[in-house]
């Protein structure tokens, strides 16, 4: 079988929170991220890639399935992922894939696997609803949100919390590859190894922090824009997350990019640990990587942080397919979303398992093989349904143009190649009424305004359901969710019940020999 038929194997690698434009990759003059930088040169790169929702929860599920939030209630970051949606671990497993997960996938409810047949590590965050906002409620204090204290304290540190939960990340992971290479599975695998880094707290080790002149570190390109001056929706995330309770400095800013420029680099250090592994295991030929994010991170940009907006610092993700033997290094400019992932990943196993329903996406395939012209219609779509927002905020990404709509707030209209900053609203202009009802045809077709005010009540609807449960959880016995990793201690290392001493430890060995003959002397 040749190397363009045999179905790959294939090793998901996500980094949570990290812009686009904050890599190297895509052009950032300050961030070292070399093992990234070679992947991609190497690799298929998009230099359009968007997620469908710029919230960890929502990004993920949606990627997962192939489908919008709101067709699958992955509404914000307390919203179960259904048990009964097919995701690609499903799709993989069900044409014949071994599928594992390690890493951060904040997956909420009690299916913590998803299809996955082994998961290596538990979560960091939690699995229950207990992060559920409220729209009918939207001046709530809510004590689990972001706020700004983040900014102020950032710097180096020796260990946090998100050092100890990615460095048990790799570690697993590599593990795994090794494990996958002796194992006598000779199916191909699938595994997802997601980082929870550069997502704040904006903190990184010395070893990282020292890799960057600190006086080099820039600011954003963009400076804080006044609160009159902003949009509603960038005023209410303002709000939601108590900038006004912080007096954010220069040095501030400084502090918070350049640990977050250190934690791409920590980052990059794990993906080459991850390569060297499919290197010395022999699994590389074998091997297809995709390298993503979940979505992106403000950074300062517009005096905003975190993400949850549809500016293109909070929703522009990278996304690299590395693949030199099957598809020749190229930058792809075609629009494309974290929704076409989970048909193209069919596609590369081998196709043959049509979906159950309708996707939100379509096969990346085309586009790694060259072929713009088979790709279409060059449009994404986005939804943000959770905290901040008071009705669904919507996306539409076409050709050079993005159009953001609220009901509650004026539109929005950019166009990106004259205004890659988005400083200049064209909606409501009148040299630009009919590219605005264009756009707003566009986002009619996928939401009519039927569906979004349905949307809106589902979405009421659903943080009441799940505001009440989770309260009622918490009261007596807790039955956590949260994901628990169970280690097979019988079959770990050397174990009576099980093979000669002599075989376990051949069997553990890679390359694995042969058990010598007995001396016939």
């Amino acid at each position: 079988m040749s190397r363009a038929t045999k179905r790959p194997n294939i090793l998901l690698i996500m980094a949570d929170q990290m812009a686009a434009p904050a890599l190297p990759v895509y052009g950032h003059p300050v961030v070292k991220a070399p093992k990234l930088q070679a992947l991609a040169e190497a690799g298929v790169v998009f230099d359009s890639a968007y997620c469908a929702s710029p919230l960890c929860a929502p990004a993920r599920f949606s990627m997962f399935a192939g489908q919008l939030p709101s067709r699958i209630g992955a509404y914000d970051n307390a919203a179960e992922f259904p048990a009964s949606v097919p995701t690609f671990l499903h799709y993989l497993r069900a044409l014949g894939y071994q599928t594992s997960l390690s890493g951060k996938h904040h997956f909420i409810g009690p299916d913590q696997l998803h299809g996955a047949e082994e998961r290596l590590t538990s979560d960091i965050y939690p699995a229950d609803f207990g992060w559920t906002p409220s729209w009918e409620t939207p001046d709530e204090a809510l004590s689990w949100h972001h706020n700004l204290l983040s900014v102020v304290e950032a710097g180096p540190c020796r260990r946090d919390l998100q050092i100890d939960f990615d460095d048990e990340t790799a570690y697993q992971s590599v593990r795994k590859l090794y494990d996958l290479a002796r194992s006598a599975d000779e199916r191909p695998f699938f595994h997802l190894v997601s980082f929870t880094h550069p997502h704040d707290p904006y903190n990184i080790t010395p070893e990282y922090w020292g890799r960057y002149d600190h006086v080099a570190i820039d600011l954003p390109s963009v400076p804080a824009i006044p609160y009159a001056e902003r949009d509603p929706h960038s005023r209410r995330l303002y709000d939601n997350y108590k900038m006004g309770d912080y007096r954010i400095t220069d040095e501030h800013i400084r502090n918070a990019r350049h640990a977050y420029y250190g934690a791409i680099s920590y980052v990059d250090d794990r993906v080459g640990e991850l390569l060297r592994a499919l290197e010395a295991t022999g699994l590389s030929d074998d091997t297809l990587v995709v390298f993503t994010g979940d979505h992106g991170d403000m950074l300062g940009e517009r005096g905003m942080w975190y993400k949850m907006s549809f500016f293109e610092w909070s929703v522009r993700v990278p996304l690299i397919v590395y693949a030199p033997g099957r598809f020749a290094p190229r930058r792809v400019a075609r629009h494309v979303s974290h929704l076409d992932l989970l048909p193209t990943l069919i596609e590369l196993a081998g196709g043959g398992l049509a979906p159950v329903e309708p996707l939100d996406g379509r096969s990346l395939l085309p586009l790694l093989e060259g072929d713009a012209s088979a790709w279409g219609d060059d449009t994404v779509y986005g939804e943000y349904l959770a905290e901040g927002s008071i009705s669904p905020l919507l996306m539409v990404r076409h050709g050079r143009y993005k159009y953001v709509y609220c009901a509650e707030d004026p539109a929005q209209l950019y166009d990106l190649e004259a205004d890659p900053q988005e400083l200049h609203n064209l909606a409501g202009q009148g040299d630009f009424r009919a590219l605005e009802r264009q756009m707003a045809a566009l986002l009619e077709a996928r939401w009519s305004a039927a569906e979004r005010a349905a949307l809106t009540e589902h979405v009421i609807l659903s943080q009441k359901r799940r505001r009440l449960v989770g309260e009622a959880l918490l009261r007596g016995r807790s039955n956590a969710w949260d994901f628990a990793p169970r280690l097979n201690e019988a079959g770990r290392y050397v174990r009576n019940e099980s093979a000669t001493l002599g075989d376990i430890e051949r069997q553990a060995r890679l390359p694995r020999t042969a058990a010598p003959a007995p001396d016939a002397a």
